[in-house]
């Protein structure tokens, strides 16, 4: 790779020289829990008028409004969409990758089929777009519109075809089908097939009156929706349908840590002589690092393992931890390398990567099934 003073040349797709004009960050922190939306987001409210969409009003050269329906749901800045303002956060910040995942307000499963289609490609079409203009910086999670399994199937595939997509974010439940469905069985088996992450995010409106009345949405609704979501994957039998789908769930596996016990306590009363216990089964999945307290986090490292916690910081919202690596930068040398990176590195090879077509399907699977990885422990 070439030197131009501070911009590098990297090798698109088709041949040709970009320039990304960032620093080549050889170190740092690979944010697995990030949010984006295109400020042009497509606006679906007239070719499906029955359905409540997401859309974005532009309220100044730098914020806008997210919609939900005809309701305002969320105000928001140009970091949802900028690059430019995201690489300057992250060089501050000291983080060399982050992965986009879409805004769960737009998981629209209650919607049209058709309609969540258009939505999720569109806004897999501008996260590509995102990596195409700096793939050694971004990565992606796509969105699928998982209330039509096969449809959901179809654009993961389509996803995993992009370079630079790393798997795809879904909600905890779909419609009113918990992840632990039959239904899903075979998305689930796709993703293991393309070696996709799933990563699986709470979204508010699926949070009980009850819990949003008292003002406990993101505090206490938001991990026990996580962990209800987990629970029933473990002790439903989908994981042993699923052993090698990677789920990834999202605030260090929400409520999940707390409950294990108790979990492993119910299936002794239950006598079920025909399951593992849940605790051994719940180390098949992985999650993320944003529990904000020291003892949550280290709780979730001994559920779901050393090699199955990856960072993330929820950037650019308010739940972000300040500092960015609060907690994490506590860890033991050894755990905290593994969570920065590392355990990402051992799927996806060095990080940052310094092609933009290092992520195709090729590229995966001579990394799953060729020699060993090249690590930088940052």
């Amino acid at each position: 790779m070439a030197t131009v003073g501070k911009a590098h040349l990297l090798c698109t797709t088709h041949g040709a020289m970009a320039i990304d004009a960032h620093p080549f960050v050889r170190k740092g922190l690979v944010d697995v829990h990030t949010h984006a939306i295109d400020d042009g987001l497509v606006d679906l409210r007239q070719a499906h008028p029955h359905d409540r969409w997401p859309s974005i009003e532009r309220t100044g050269d730098t914020e806008a409004m997210l919609m939900f329906g005809d309701a305002p749901y969320r105000r928001i800045d140009h970091r949802c969409w900028s690059p430019d303002a995201r690489l300057s956060d992250m060089d501050r910040d000291g983080v060399a990758v982050q992965v986009l995942s879409p805004i769960p307000v737009t998981f629209c499963y209650q919607a049209s089929a058709a309609g969540a289609a258009e939505l999720a490609s569109a806004q897999n079409e501008f996260f590509a777009r995102m990596v195409r203009g700096h793939p050694t910086r971004f990565a992606a999670l796509g969105a699928v519109p998982l209330q039509d399994p096969d449809r959901g199937v179809d654009e993961m595939r389509r996803c995993m075809r992009t370079p630079g997509f790393l798997g795809v974010e879904i909600g905890t439940q779909i419609r009113d089908s918990e992840l632990a469905d039959p239904s899903l069985d075979r998305f689930f088996a796709v993703a293991h097939e393309l070696e996709a992450l799933v990563l699986v995010h709470p979204s508010d409106q699926n949070l009980s009156n009850r819990l949003t009345g008292l003002g406990l949405g993101f505090g206490a609704g938001m991990p026990i929706d996580t962990a209800v979501a987990a629970a029933a994957l473990i002790t439903g039998g989908a994981l042993s349908r699923r052993p090698a789908a990677r789920i990834c769930l999202a605030h260090g596996g929400g409520a999940l840590p707390a409950l294990i016990g108790r979990l492993d306590k119910g299936a002794v009363i239950a006598r079920d002589a025909t399951s593992d216990v849940p605790r051994r089964i719940a180390g098949q999945l992985w999650c993320d690092s944003l529990t904000y307290d020291h003892h949550a986090l280290l709780s979730a490292v001994a559920v779901f393992g050393r090699d199955h916690v990856v960072f993330g910081s929820d950037y650019p919202f308010p739940a972000m931890p300040e500092p960015i690596d609060d907690i994490v930068a506590d860890l033991p040398t050894d755990l905290r390398r593994k969570v920065y990176r590392t355990n990402m590195e051992k799927i996806y090879g060095a990080l940052p990567w310094s092609r933009s077509d290092a992520l195709s399907a090729a590229g995966r699977h001579g990394r799953a099934h060729g020699g060993p990885v090249a690590l930088d422990a940052g």
